[in-house]
């Protein structure tokens, strides 16, 4: 056991993050990275999403190790799908309520003077989730760094903090439901930093919305307008990818680090068990993709929150049977609307020999196991930046949120992208599998994506970029005492 003094002088980040997939995982991702640097850890889960990592990853999932430790705290949402991702407008209603009281009370457990013998050291740093900015209260009376961690897109968190700007201007909200499919979303947005030719449908999707108190849309419009309240904003992209957008973002938050993308192959070997997927992996998409000839199958996932009605799901199933190409299709039980995910049984024997289909994977061994030539994607930013990060260019259907920039930006800005209409048919799907597998533009995507992929891996070697703000952000922030007000 440490000393003390060691204990006392050893700093202790506590991340906190939105009780999401796509916000879990890059969160344990940089916790481990900070671990690894001699941080101590606590890493502060939701009891809902603490029950679903236990029931997905088996009871010791969550032990951690003497300096990365486990926490829980209630959220106070009312009791839904104990399988499913939480609705967002639920948690941006009852987690700023609920989890505060209880979140500070941990904090000050371990900063209680009373405490210095423990064998946990002080919390020096809270790092919350960009969407959970409430969390950073609790250091407001003591004298600990707060930070926010993006975990989005920059060009998505732009897009957000936009949103002021566009009722001002009134861009939003629409005059009524018409205006998503009357042509209005086609508007070109001038005068926007960072973002040229933008229309309004590529800011993200809250934007949409007809009445001026929608839940979703303030909570991210206040959200985005925090980030100029923290000691420093921490954003899950590089800079080579997305210059122009983290130069406008700058002077919002002049203490701003791009410290991506962080990857599993990143973390320090006495982490490695620790895992954040919130349904059970199926290793044998592996093994399957072991047998496929390089560049040959088409892997499909639309994240962990997207959902979809039946015939889209039919759609889409035809699509790829037509395209007579091999594909990996994961597929949520919880991805059709209301209902089970049931495939036809004509497309499950016709498609037999040449696709498999999974609840779950690793992502990540997916998108860079030498099979994969594309990825049909929801434009999640995990997802996204992981294909960047595998050289995999993308076939676009964007769900919400940012997810319309990313994909924007990936078809127009970094052309490694084709968008499919949100009314998904099957001939769409059938063509934009074909060109990408085997077209003039798959191949140009699949030079841009190559092309982005060396940038991702040079972030991230010795002098890369990425690796430099890492260390800025652990010397000018991290390990800087905070004065005391």
């Amino acid at each position: 056991m440490a000393s003390s003094q060691e204990q006392v002088t050893r700093p202790h980040a506590m991340c906190i993050p939105l009780p999401a997939q796509g916000h879990v995982n890059p969160m344990l991702k940089l916790a481990k990275l900070l671990h690894k640097r001699g941080f101590h850890i606590s890493f502060v889960n939701t009891e809902f999403n603490h029950r679903r990592l236990l029931k997905s990853r088996g009871p010791a999932a969550l032990d951690g190790l003497p300096d990365f430790r486990y926490y829980a705290i209630p959220d106070g949402c009312p009791p839904t799908d104990p399988d499913a991702t939480q609705h967002p407008a639920l948690l941006f209603t009852y987690t700023p309520v609920h989890s505060l009281e209880p979140l500070t009370d941990l904090v000050s457990k371990f900063n209680d003077e009373a405490n210095l013998d423990s064998d946990v050291p002080p919390v020096t740093c809270i790092i919350a989730d960009g969407l959970m900015s409430f969390a950073l209260k609790a250091a407001q009376h003591l004298d600990i760094q707060k930070l926010l961690y993006w975990t989005t897109s920059a060009c998505g968190l732009l897009g957000y903090t936009q949103y002021g700007q566009l009722v001002e201007r009134g861009y939003t909200p629409l005059k009524d439901a018409s205006y998503v499919t009357n042509g209005y979303l086609d508007t070109v947005v001038d005068g926007i930093p960072g973002m040229k030719d933008m229309k309004l449908r590529d800011f993200p999707s809250f934007v949409r919305t007809i009445h001026r108190d929608d839940i979703l849309f303030n909570h991210l419009r206040r959200e985005a307008e925090a980030i100029s309240n923290c000691d420093a904003l921490i954003i899950h992209t590089f800079d080579a990818l997305e210059k122009d957008s983290l130069d406008a973002l700058l002077p919002i938050q002049p203490q701003t680090y791009t410290i991506g993308p962080l990857l599993n192959r990143m973390q320090d070997k006495k982490v490695e068990f620790m895992g954040s997927n919130l349904w059970k992996e199926e290793v044998s998409c592996i093994d399957w993709l072991d047998c496929k000839e390089a560049n040959s199958v088409l892997y499909v996932n639309f994240g962990s929150i997207t959902v979809m009605s039946a015939e889209h799901l039919s759609e889409f199933a035809w699509g790829l049977a037509n395209s007579k190409k091999q594909f990996l299709w994961i597929i949520r039980p919880d991805v059709v609307t209301g209902d089970s995910a049931m495939l036809p049984p004509e497309f499950v024997t016709e498609t037999k020999d040449r696709g498999i289909i999974a609840s779950w994977c690793s992502q990540e061994q997916v998108l860079n196991h030498p099979a994969i030539a594309g990825f049909l994607t929801h434009n999640g930013w995990n997802s996204t930046i992981e294909s960047i990060s595998g050289g995999v260019p993308m076939i676009c259907w964007p769900f919400f949120a940012e997810q319309q920039t990313n994909c924007r930006y990936c078809c127009v800005e970094w052309g490694i992208g084709m968008e499919i209409d949100n009314d998904v048919k099957r001939d769409e799907v059938e063509g934009l599998v074909r060109e990408l597998m085997d077209g003039e533009k798959g191949k140009e995507m699949r030079k841009n994506a190559l092309e982005l992929k060396k940038k991702a891996q040079e972030a991230f070697v010795p002098g890369g970029s990425s690796l430099k703000n890492l260390d800025k952000l652990i010397d000018e922030v991290l390990l800087r005492p905070q004065k005391s007000s």
